[in-house]
């Protein structure tokens, strides 16, 4: 009943006009963060199994539109480019008025955009590769964990090339370059160029609960680095589904048009 009642919430994600904040600097369990329930420990180097968004108090049930409602301190040539976005998650231009690529042209989402669908994900873990499967688009990204370094000159890509590795027992680290700037990190419109390098960090507080990190450093779009922190919890009886762009979860035929 739970997993149909997120679907249907899901179902409407895409009519929001709510710009969410999340807490920027992070902040610990007890602080702003969604309060912990009794979960057991964190077993050590292990996020394997399926993860969804648990918000804190002060951000809508998936209603993230943005990382954080300042947005990042932009360039010259970011703000040109964020002022071309035609987002429809601010009720300003409806779902066949937006150029959102995600919504307009089914383009992947890109990472970090990709965390804004509400559709869990899955770590599916081996000793030189991660598998990060989001039920978002059948979505999948390869994280290597082999000791290679992120490549010099990547071929450019929607989700980029990623390297991963264990910072310590409970705090797994993975950098991301490689990225096209055919999308927007946020559902906002916010624009990265292709120098775009973001850093995840994947920490475990314990069996239950999963914090993730963002660091997004873009010397072309942003003046300095932007951070921000989701929250999630595992949900070891659920398996991922299928959600397609392709139209099973979206027509936009069914929605009304913005007034």
């Amino acid at each position: 009943m739970q997993r149909t009642l997120n679907l249907v919430v899901a179902a409407t994600f895409v009519t929001g006009a709510l710009y969410a904040q999340a807490p920027t600097p992070p902040k610990p369990y007890g602080e702003g963060a969604p309060k912990a329930t009794t979960a057991g420990p964190a077993p050590k180097r292990d996020l394997s199994g399926v993860w969804t968004l648990r918000n804190p108090q002060n951000m809508r049930q998936f209603s993230g539109a943005t990382f954080d409602k300042n947005g990042p301190e932009l360039t010259d040539w970011g703000k040109t480019e964020f002022a071309k976005a035609k987002s429809s998650n601010n009720g300003e231009y409806s779902l066949d008025t937006t150029n959102d690529p995600v919504l307009t042209k089914c383009a992947p989402p890109g990472t970090p955009r990709v965390y804004f669908h509400p559709y869990p994900f899955e770590f599916i873990q081996t000793p030189k590769l991660t598998l990060q499967i989001f039920e978002y688009d059948h979505t999948i990204r390869r994280i290597h964990t082999d000791g290679r370094p992120l490549p010099d000159d990547p071929e450019l890509s929607w989700m980029g090339s990623s390297v991963g590795k264990w910072e310590d027992d409970f705090t797994f680290v993975v950098d991301t370059n490689g990225l096209n700037d055919r999308t927007w990190i946020d559902r906002v419109g916010h624009p990265h160029s292709t120098q775009l390098h973001v850093t995840e960090r994947f920490h475990r507080v314990n069996l239950d609960h999963l914090e993730i990190t963002w660091t997004m450093t873009d010397p072309k779009a942003m003046v300095k680095p932007w951070v921000a922190t989701f929250y999630y919890e595992l949900r070891p009886n659920w398996e991922l589904g299928e959600i397609s762009c392709s139209g099973d979860y979206l027509d936009f035929s069914k929605f009304e048009k913005a007034k």
